[in-house]
């Protein structure tokens, strides 16, 4: 975790606090990249570009927030206008799919991945933020610039949709209507 002092010392010039402070954000933003993207080369740029817009803006970083939010916030819009460039699909780890085939947990992968997709963009950014990212609700909100209610309701409207449309598999049957 980044403390404080390594935060001002990095905004303050100091070399090797910010590439301590980019070294700690690297993982987390990559990690939003992948799963907004879903692509690992899309991912790294993405995630290199928010980098930079990070290190950029690290004057203008006030502390009202963690730095951690703050950075997923730059992380997040990267993602989404490097997603409208290339008219990309969001995506999940296939690994984080049990049980099945192969073919069984590719069709799941493929269909979780498509729901995702056509969840509207504030919901897709939080269900996102709180299940991949393990973002608290108070997080996600600082991120987002939302208030938290607003936040909580764009996830129950998220997971409703999803369970909807991926309701098949809880039956035990495959959705093809995703």
């Amino acid at each position: 975790m980044v403390d404080r002092e390594c935060v001002r010392r990095a905004q303050a010039g100091d070399r090797e606090a910010v590439v301590a402070l980019l070294r700690e954000l690297e993982t987390p933003i990559y990690r939003t990249a992948y799963y907004t993207l879903g692509h690992e080369q899309d991912a790294m740029d993405a995630a290199q570009e928010a980098l930079l817009r990070i290190y950029r803006k690290l004057n203008t970083f006030r502390g009202d927030a963690d730095i951690r939010t703050w950075a997923q916030r730059i992380a997040v819009n990267t993602a989404i206008d490097a997603a409208r460039r290339r008219k990309d699909v969001l995506s999940l780890q296939e690994d984080r799919i049990n049980g099945g085939s192969p073919v069984e947990r590719s069709a799941i992968y493929t269909d979780v991945r498509e729901a995702i997709r056509r969840l509207p963009e504030p919901q897709r950014s939080v269900v996102l933020l709180r299940h991949i990212q393990d973002f608290s609700y108070q997080e996600i909100a600082d991120t987002l610039e939302l208030p938290v209610n607003t936040v909580k309701s764009h996830l129950f409207r998220g997971r409703k949709k999803l369970m909807e449309w991926l309701s098949d598999y809880r039956e035990g049957g495959v959705s093809h209507e995703v």
